[in-house]
């Protein structure tokens, strides 16, 4: 099911980098994310409405500044064309509630060839271990 906030309603419930980066498109500093070299074995979902996006076991270390993944969760993810900054890149959104939470691209090392490039700031994660 859709989740739709009003501007209003999604500041108060994010905090000023968080609502920058999930609603403004905005992105967080490369290496500065807290999920860029954690590596627990869990769920990332998106901090705007807790949608599951991620396993644990699809990420990978690819050293490009921000957590990095070669697929995301079965319709957890939508795929938006984005040409800001003079490029051609393919925006990742929550199927949920639309916040922005990186880029994917055709450049990973496994055999998916995917690269979902991912802003920390843009998700929580739930340990397997977590009850």
């Amino acid at each position: 099911m859709k989740i739709k906030f009003s501007e209003e309603e999604w500041k108060k419930k994010l905090n000023p980098e968080e609502y920058s980066v999930l609603r403004k498109k905005g992105t967080e500093a490369p290496f500065s994310g807290k999920y860029n070299d954690f590596f627990d074995n869990g769920i990332y979902s998106c901090k705007g409405c807790g949608q599951k996006l991620f396993n644990s076991k699809n990420k990978f270390n690819s050293n490009c500044g921000w957590p990095s993944f070669d697929k995301s969760l079965k319709g957890s993810i939508n795929y938006i064309e984005d040409y800001s900054y003079g490029m051609n890149r393919i925006e990742i959104v929550c199927s949920r509630c639309g916040g922005h939470h990186g880029h994917v691209f055709n450049d990973g090392p496994t055999d998916s060839g995917k690269r979902y490039c991912v802003n920390s700031i843009s998700v929580d994660f739930r340990s397997n271990n977590s009850k």
